[in-house]
Formats: structure tokens, sequence, C-alpha cells
């Protein structure tokens, strides 16, 4: 039986604005940019993790997020409850469907708390109960809450966590269980957002939201190291994904970047492409227009919570690797991607979150629209699970 290894000492550099450049120091408690307000990218020293994040290294490590050390921030005693190491599902049922020779689908599903909100909040409470924090806040519309309250309680941190009013009662149900104190906030996770960053200000509470702290993306992005891996050094030819913050994508784009210079893969790239919700698109609309930022979206509506984000921070990050990698953005009808979630469950076996649903929905009219070749190898993102939504649109269950 082959012995664990350890993961190699993490290569951690410094921190960059990826609006200004400004470079400051990874050892401090950090936001967003202290000049722009632009988003801040964790930058390691590549040549030293190169010496040992080797793929045949990697493979004797124990698996999770925190197997790929040299890439991710230093910490004596990393908080993990397992995450990370999805599966990666061939669906062959699926790819005849839609006419390509492969289809897969990263399920998420299995993380802790049931999605991949697991990987960030991992990385970030660590980070921030290494530098001192006491206690978090956040906006979030379900997942992301539910998951920064079970890693704040492994932690021993404080959570403060603002929800739409309307989020399904289960989220609201696993935050409070892990012990959040959970604030209902009358419209979408963009007011949400607006009262955490009042109410940290005064209350000296670290702002735990999307891409406003470099730690949660760096969490997200071991999804990138994982396809790397799944494909044996390659990457697949299309990544489909749901986007709401869009930080699963910026950070598959950044390990992309850290991969090569690393000497796992080639400059080849996939195609990325963006799913929203056609009641809330602005990533969508800004892509068709050719805009390098997207305008919020008024009114914004959709059953699958995770997509009912009608502002990012990183939008133009998340425009710049679409367009980079030569993709695409789609926009699904709730009706579609419902109707998709109950495809992949019976097709493939998976019951999807409305999300992940979309996914498909969107491969679907990428399909209908001719822009996939049949040797294509296509990865569908579901990033969480069905359990958590009470109602599918248009199903009944006696």
């Amino acid at each position: 039986m082959t012995e664990i290894e350890s993961a190699g000492r993490s290569a951690l550099r410094d921190v960059e604005c990826s609006a200004c450049g400004a470079i400051a120091r990874a050892d401090v408690l950090l936001g967003v940019c202290p000049r722009c307000c632009g988003v801040l990218l964790a930058r390691y020293d590549l040549e030293l993790a190169a010496r040992t994040l080797r793929p045949e290294a990697a493979a004797r490590r124990a698996r999770g997020v925190w197997r790929w050390g040299e890439l991710l921030p230093p910490s004596p005693d990393p908080v993990t409850l397992g995450e990370g190491s999805t599966p990666l599902i061939e669906a062959p049922r699926l790819a005849r469907d839609v006419g390509v020779d492969r289809l897969y689908i990263k399920d998420e599903s299995s993380n802790p708390t049931g999605s991949f909100k697991a990987r960030g909040m991992a990385v970030a409470v660590t980070r921030a109960r290494d530098l001192g924090v006491h206690r978090i806040a956040l906006p979030s519309a379900g997942n992301a809450g539910g998951a920064a309250a079970a890693y704040a309680a492994r932690a021993g941190l404080a959570v403060d966590l603002f929800l739409p009013q309307d989020t399904p009662a289960p989220f609201r149900l696993e935050a409070e269980a892990f012990g959040a104190r959970v604030h209902l906030v009358v419209g979408t996770i963009a007011d949400c957002g607006v009262r955490v960053r009042a109410l940290a200000a005064e209350h000296g509470w670290f702002d735990l939201s999307t891409l406003r702290e470099p730690w949660r993306l760096e969490g997200k992005k071991t999804l990138g190291f994982e396809l790397a891996e799944g494909f044996s050094g390659e990457l697949p030819d299309v990544v489909v994904y749901p986007t709401g913050g869009g930080t699963g994508l910026i950070g598959m784009w950044k390990a992309f970047a850290e991969l090569e210079a690393i000497g796992w893969i080639d400059s080849r790239r996939p195609r990325m492409v963006v799913v929203q919700a056609a009641g809330c698109a602005p990533i969508v609309r800004a892509f068709e227009r050719g805009d390098a930022s997207a305008e919020p979206w008024r009114g914004p509506a959709t059953y699958a919570s995770g997509l009912r984000v009608p502002a990012a921070i990183g939008d133009r990050l998340i425009l710049q690797a679409v367009r980079e990698s030569g993709g695409t953005a789609v926009a699904v009808t709730d009706e579609a991607m419902a109707e998709a979630q109950l495809v992949l469950a019976r097709n493939a076996g998976v019951f999807a979150a409305p999300e992940g649903g979309a996914t498909l929905a969107a491969v679907r009219e990428l399909a209908a629209r001719g822009e996939l070749r049949r040797s294509d190898r296509v990865v569908l993102f579901n990033t969480g699970t069905g359990l958590k939504y009470p109602d599918i649109p248009g199903v009944h269950v006696a």
C-alpha cells in the first residue's frame, strides 16, 4: 500500500490587484485593493512550487483541497471537513443526447454541506482564523452561507450571515444549526451585501463576501487542478459553468495559468462557457454587447438561488476568461433548467441543484446552435445538491 505523503510548503509570495497591479503583503488581513477597490489575487513563486508539486507527488497525497499546498496559503492547521476531490462522472447517455463523444459531470454535491462553496470556505476561514479574525460576515444566496457557518463552527469563529428574505428554508436551517446568526433582508444578495459592508465596518467584523478578500478564490481554483488531474495532465475542450459571482470560473482560469507555469499542462485551454438564468443574466448581456464589464441586472428573477446575482464584483475577470478562451455565455429559462435537472437525475443518477440543471440546458442550446464538435470533451459543473431546493418548477411529487 502506498504511503500517504504530506503536501509541500506553500510558495505564496504576495497579493496583486487584478485592476491596477498594486502589490500587497500576503501575511496581513486583506479585503479589496486599498488603492482602487479591485479584486486581489494571490501570487506564488511558481518555480519553487514546481520543485515539489509534480503529478506523481500529488497522486501520493491525501485527497482533498489541501493536497495542493504549494499553491495555497500556508497554515499550520488547515480547517477541513474533507472537501474537494469530487467525482468526475462520465455520462454517455447525455453525451449521445447532445451529440458529443464524451460528456462529464463534475459533481460538487458530495462536498461538505452539499456544494462547491466548501472549497472556498475551507481556505478563506482558515486564513481568517490564522490572521486573528474572530467573527466573519457575508451575504449569501444559500450555499455559501451554509458552508461558511460549517467551517466557522469547525474553526471556532462567529458568523453573521445575511440572506434574502425568500431564501429557501433548508439554507436557513442549515446555517442556524451550525450556529450562525442569520439576518433576513428584503431584496437580493446585492442588498445583503450592502448591509454586510455597512455593519462589518461598524462592528469590526471581517467581510468574507465573494471576491472581497483573496482566499475564497484560492479554494475554488482547486476545481481547475482536479480537472487537469482527471484528464491526465490535459484539459477538457469545453467547461460549462453556472455563474453568479463567478469565483469558480475565475479560479479555474487562474489555476490553468499556474499549472502551465509549473509544467503540468501546455497552453491549450478549454472554451469556458458562462451559464446564467434568463431572469438574471448580466454577464451574458455584457458578453453579447461586447462590453468589458457588466451593468447590474434590474429585477432579477429565478428559482436558482445561486444564479440570482444581479451584479458581480469579478465581472471583468469573468468576461476576460470567457473571451480569452474562445468561449461564450448562455442564458437559459427556469423551465429549461428544471427539465434538465430531471434529465440529469434520470439519465446520469445526479440530483443536481438548479444551477447544475442550467449547465445541461445550456449544452443543449449550444448543440442546437451547432457550437459543439462531436469530438469535444465537455464538462458540466453541478455545483450543489438538489435536496436543498424544496421545489422544481412544474414537477409535482405525490
